[in-house]
């Protein structure tokens, strides 16, 4: 086909009208005749664009339907077309679709298979392998599956069978099945041999000890999924694992910790350092995991190569009481903390959670040396830790503590993570008192903490406190004078340059408004002559508002009703948000709004309306329960809401407050199946917790656990009669 005919029309099409990534596609037209350049650079910079705006980062839009045929046909000429037709795969994949009819996108693939499919018997191997992998999306098994077979029964290059066995079995995986069986044959090519592995999981056969056997053989595999299309099988061996253990099956979860131990115990470097970033998926994904795993990752600790891969999975499971339990590993971290190198920095913190006081004494001796360290310890996010410091008081690490604190070089996090570290201690701290005060300039946020948390009771050194506390609050920096008086309120009970602070955070920017709006509502009644400046802060909701400002606003209906008791006011600023948390941007901003309504009960009535109506999302559902329970409500609707919120902690949306409206609406509200969905919750496999700040998934998930048992008993409790 000429090119030119391939972009016959396109001129004529309403680009201009159409939407794709980054607004009009007006500049289609212009993209697509550059992406017949001769200059192979400019057509390349073309290409990317494509990707960029009509499939930008795997989203699909309405201009990505009017541009397919274009595509195919400059495919089907010769034009750039492995690159073209792996481009036409990928819109067929997508399912995040924006603003487009559901499958409009792989439909309009589809309908091209007439014009593209005769391209699995090109010369060039790239082409034929790329026209699989299209083909492979389009979901059309009755135009696609004849082709492929017949491309498979005479296709010579393992790389071209790879990708027609996995299209073959992504469209019909039981009809798949016996050819993926067969391709295991040992003497087969390991690249087809890899496809073959992934085609039987696939289509959902059962793990063998052939596929067990064939997958150790060919690994390590990174060279084998080089030139293959599917990003999501860039780690086979993950790939695998992950598969066996989403079957959810004592025998499938079995296999896979079967695997990964012979991959670990294997003496190649890179098959171990696949298994070992296999064994963190694992973990990430099941709760048994950490336990099984833990005995074939202690000996890789004397690996220098191995070393570090296993010590960012310690870090992260380190805590969990399977892997708590295990005598060998506290000695085993302990003596790899002792060098000076970055290992022994990471293995000093996933030691902290582990062996408190032992790290301590470890943490003194090296204290320069260890920034990881010494976050974990300050409680600073990461290896899973919660927010609060975590060791013990050790005088030699206090007087380690203060000569980096007396040392004017140290800056960045570390004078703030030595500044929390010494706020957990308390009056124990008290001796760094001098070193504190000299760099509360450089830690204004963390230093007045860490100040209130050391002073003595009365003397000198409190009456010194309390004047740099005044000092700092008054003409310190800026954004430590809101902390600074917080500290000084509560030594002294001065509540006049706290106010001060607030009424500037007030005055301020949506972010000051918000923690000026927070310190209100914790100072309750004691902050009524602020009531005219917090009205003062509250946005229009006339205007466009930022989710700060709706953030901001929920603070200070808190903080009115904390101070009036009055819900009045409180009442229509909620609403006016929460007609406002539907959107993308705006999920947590109806979470928070609904538990401020929870606090003001019968009165946030006048809410239940778009309470209700915000059920229907996952993450807004558990927090708008407890507030209608606070309401009252039918005991029609109450014996709905079970399953509403039991979804939402299934889906990991705010589990913790999920768990909190359980236990509200009580054993009597509950079925046996919420109770095992509950059961399933607490003592299950699978990880509920599957995404945020990945050192703190796996601790997460396994509170979420402790809190499901608890919330089980507590049901139980409060339903068995007193005797």
């Amino acid at each position: 086909m000429d090119l030119a005919d391939a972009l016959a029309g396109l001129d004529d099409r309403p680009w201009a009208t159409l939407q794709h990534a980054y607004g009009s596609a007006e500049d289609v037209p212009a993209v697509l005749r550059a992406l017949t350049a001769a200059d192979s650079e400019a057509a390349g910079q073309a290409l990317h664009e494509l990707y960029g705006n009509i499939w930008h980062q795997g989203t699909v839009y309405e201009a990505t339907v009017e541009v397919v045929p274009f595509l195919a046909r400059l495919a089907a000429g010769g034009c750039r077309s492995a690159d073209v037709l792996v481009l036409l795969g990928s819109i067929a994949e997508s399912e995040d679709e924006h603003e487009v009819a559901r499958g409009a996108c792989r439909a309009a693939v589809a309908a091209q298979l007439p014009l593209l499919l005769p391209l699995l018997d090109e010369g060039d191997a790239q082409v034929r392998q790329a026209t699989a992998w299209m083909a492979g999306h389009t979901d059309a098994r009755d135009e696609t599956w004849p082709a492929l077979q017949r491309r498979w029964a005479v296709e010579g290059e393992p790389v071209v069978r790879a990708e027609l066995l996995a299209a073959m079995t992504r469209l019909d995986p039981g009809a798949s099945a016996d050819t993926a069986t067969a391709a295991l044959e040992p003497t087969g090519p390991a690249q087809l041999r890899l496809a073959a592995v992934l085609a039987c999981l696939d289509a959902g056969l059962p793990w063998t000890a052939t596929c067990h056997d064939t997958l150790l053989s060919i690994l390590p595999a990174d060279d084998l999924v080089a030139e293959r299309f599917d990003e999501n099988q860039r780690e086979p061996l993950q790939t695998v694992v992950d598969a066996l253990l989403r079957r959810d099956t004592d025998e499938e979860r079995e296999a896979a910790f079967g695997l990964l131990a012979a991959a670990l115990a294997l003496p190649e470097p890179e098959i171990r350092a696949e298994a070992v970033w296999a064994a963190d998926h694992a973990c990430m994904i099941s709760r048994a995991a950490p336990g099984r795993l833990l005995p074939r990752l202690l000996p890789l600790l004397d690996d220098p190569l191995s070393a570090p891969r296993v010590l960012s999975l310690l870090g992260k499971i380190t805590g969990v009481p399977s892997v708590t339990a295990h005598d060998a590993l506290t000695d085993a971290l302990a003596s790899l903390a002792v060098d000076g190198d970055d290992t022994a920095d990471s293995a000093l913190a996933a030691l902290v959670p582990l062996a408190p006081e032992r790290a301590a004494r470890l943490l003194a001796a090296d204290l320069p040396r260890r920034p990881r360290a010494l976050a974990v310890a300050a409680g600073a996010r990461g290896f899973g830790a919660t927010g609060e410091a975590t060791l013990p008081f050790e005088p030699a690490l206090l007087d380690a503590v203060r000569r980096r604190l007396a040392n004017p070089k140290v800056s960045g996090n570390e004078p703030i993570h030595l500044a929390l570290l010494l706020t957990s201690w308390g009056t124990q701290a008290s001796p760094a008192v001098p070193e504190l005060l000299d760099a509360l300039p450089r830690i204004p946020l963390a230093g007045p903490g860490a100040l209130a948390a050391a002073c003595p009771t009365e003397g000198r050194i409190r009456k010194r406190i309390e004047d740099e506390l005044r000092k700092a609050a008054r003409k310190g920096p800026e954004e430590g004078r809101p902390a600074a008086a917080h500290a000084l309120h509560e030594l002294t009970g001065d509540a006049s340059p706290l106010h001060t602070a607030i009424r500037s955070g007030l005055a301020g920017k949506a972010y000051d408004v918000l923690e000026a709006a927070r310190r209100c509502a914790q100072l309750g009644r004691r902050a009524a002559d602020l009531l005219p400046d917090i009205r003062a802060a509250l946005s229009d909701p006339a205007q466009p508002r930022t989710t700060p400002q709706l953030d901001a606003d929920v603070e200070l209906a808190e903080a009115l009703w904390n101070i009036t008791g009055d819900a009045t006011e409180p009442v229509r600023i909620l609403d006016a948000v929460l007609a406002e948390s539907d959107g993308p941007w705006f999920t947590w901003t109806g979470v928070r709004a609904a538990r401020v309504a929870a606090r003001l009960g019968p009165a946030a009535a006048p809410l239940r309306p778009p309470l209700e109506r915000m059920l229907a999302t996952p993450l807004h559902a558990p927090a708008c329960v407890l507030a209608l329970l606070t309401i009252g409500i039918e005991e029609e609707l109450r014996r709905t809401l079970p399953d509403t919120v039991l979804t939402a902690a299934e889906h990991n949306a705010d589990p913790d407050t999920a768990l909190d409206a359980l236990l509200s609406l009580g054993l009597p509200t509950l079925t046996d199946a919420h109770l095992n969905r509950l059961a399933a919750l607490a003592d299950g496999d699978r990880r509920v917790v599957n995404f945020g700040l990945e050192d703190g998934i796996i601790h997460a998930d396994e509170r979420l656990r402790t809190r499901a048992r608890a919330t089980m008993s507590a049901l139980e409790e409060r339903a068995t009669p007193e005797v």
